[in-house]
């Protein structure tokens, strides 16, 4: 679990279970510049857990947590789907200027992207936040693999911008590293 959040300093990685994701042709920043967090069961998908990692400037970068099925053992990524319906592609966000106009506004439960399994199962990212998408990754497009490599860095679904006034009660909610990791713990017991 340590490979996902690392903080330092005043920063503290909190965790959650849930989902939402983000994208764009660069990185995020690095991790020890972030705080992680995440959302507990997003639309009754249990342990489908996503983690966003909160900059001090509060751009939220949206990730797959490590416990998500998408990262566990012999599931293969077939395709990556930023079309949320016929009217709506997170891929034709185009943001522009200081105040980010044109980017699209995500409720928290804004689906991001869907991803298909080569065993047919298929994965809706949520945003898990309030805010304006400010870019999604297409890297993940063309290579899924860094998806399930490099989740929390080249790997990140999507970047999100949440309102001013909200971006403190982001964290409001959410699981601490240590929290988190007691609840794999009890899922992991409840299933043994």
């Amino acid at each position: 679990m340590q490979r996902l959040w690392h903080g330092t300093g005043k920063h503290s990685p909190l965790f959650a279970e849930g989902g939402r994701s983000l994208s764009s042709p660069s990185p995020p920043p690095p991790l020890p510049q972030l705080l992680g967090h995440g959302l507990k069961d997003v639309k009754g998908n249990l342990c489908e857990d996503h983690c966003i990692l909160q900059h001090s400037n509060r751009i939220c970068v949206i990730t797959l947590a490590e416990a998500h099925p998408l990262l566990q053992n012999g599931k293969t990524i077939k395709s990556i789907n930023y079309q949320i319906s016929a009217n709506c592609s997170r891929l034709q966000n185009k943001v522009s200027g200081k105040s980010k106009r044109g980017a699209q506004f995500l409720t928290e439960l804004a689906p991001l992207c869907r991803i298909s399994c080569s065993d047919g199962e298929e994965y809706t990212i949520y945003s898990c936040i309030r805010g304006r998408l400010m870019e999604v990754n297409e890297n993940i497009l063309d290579n899924p693999t860094i998806l399930q490599e490099k989740p929390s860095t080249e790997g990140y679904i999507a970047v999100v911008l949440p309102k001013f006034e909200e971006s403190k009660t982001i964290t409001q909610g959410l699981l601490t590293q240590k929290e988190y990791e007691e609840v794999l713990l009890k899922r992991f017991n409840s299933t043994s």
